[in-house]
């Protein structure tokens, strides 16, 4: 699934991405690229639960964005 998060601009932004989603499942493969501000995640827990993790960590994913994918 993808996710796009504005406000991710820089490498330690997407360092804590990354750590918001590892944090609920460990195992999860992350590619969060901060130049298309594109998160991609394979992970077995549910998009709400990524998407909740995420806003917690003040990243929450832009829904109207015609890029956001599941």
């Amino acid at each position: 699934m993808q996710f796009v998060i504005e406000n991710m601009t820089c490498g330690g932004c997407a360092s804590r991405v990354s750590k918001a989603i590892h944090s609920l499942d460990a195992a999860a493969k992350i590619d969060a690229d901060p130049v298309t501000r594109v998160v991609t995640v394979k992970s077995q827990l549910p998009r709400q639960n990524l998407e909740a993790a995420l806003t917690s960590a003040g990243y929450a994913p832009n829904e109207e964005s015609p890029t956001l994918r599941k």
